[in-house]
């Protein structure tokens, strides 16, 4: 699968050799379209290659299209990342789960990673809210909930160093 990242790479079009440059009209409808996902939530870029890819434009032209879409303004990982990010800790998610799932959109730590910098106590805070939201505020009474307690934490996504803290087994 061709990159959607690089663009100075065209992919190879189903013939085989580099096709020509997008039409005007196909060009505007893979742009529409781009912009149709982007008024509903910020993108990344590879989850928009993706998705108009699965489209059947070719590779080349739903580049050419991200590259303007980028240079304008109106495609930004940086502004996607920030919103996702927030979003996702005000549901009670922790740094890993959030990690893995930015990941899948196609994201490089090294962009994922100032907005996951979560300090201990933060991290913490959100742990006690998430737990106390679903358990009720009391401490865990036997070893069965505090086994099913940590199993949630840990699905949601937080380190298991800090779910011994939350829990008051470290």
């Amino acid at each position: 699968m061709p990159d959607p990242h690089h663009n100075t790479d065209a992919a190879p079009s189903p013939s085989g050799g580099s096709g020509p440059a997008p039409k005007p009209a196909e060009a505007a409808e893979i742009r529409s379209r781009a912009l149709k996902l982007l008024t509903t939530r910020e993108h990344s870029r590879y989850e928009l290659w993706r998705k108009l890819h699965r489209r059947g434009y070719p590779a080349e032209d739903v580049n050419a299209v991200l590259d303007q879409l980028a240079a304008e303004g109106l495609l930004s990982e940086e502004r996607m990342l920030a919103a996702y990010v927030a979003e996702r800790l005000e549901k009670g998610f922790g740094p890993l789960r959030i990690r893995a799932e930015l990941q899948a959109k196609g994201l490089p730590d090294s962009a994922i990673d100032p907005h996951l910098d979560l300090q201990d106590g933060q991290c913490l805070a959100l742990i006690a809210r998430v737990d106390a939201a679903k358990f009720g505020e009391g401490p865990p009474n036997d070893r069965q909930t505090l086994a099913k307690r940590a199993r949630f934490l840990e699905y949601r996504g937080f380190p298991a160093r800090l779910i011994a803290r939350a829990l008051k087994l470290a």
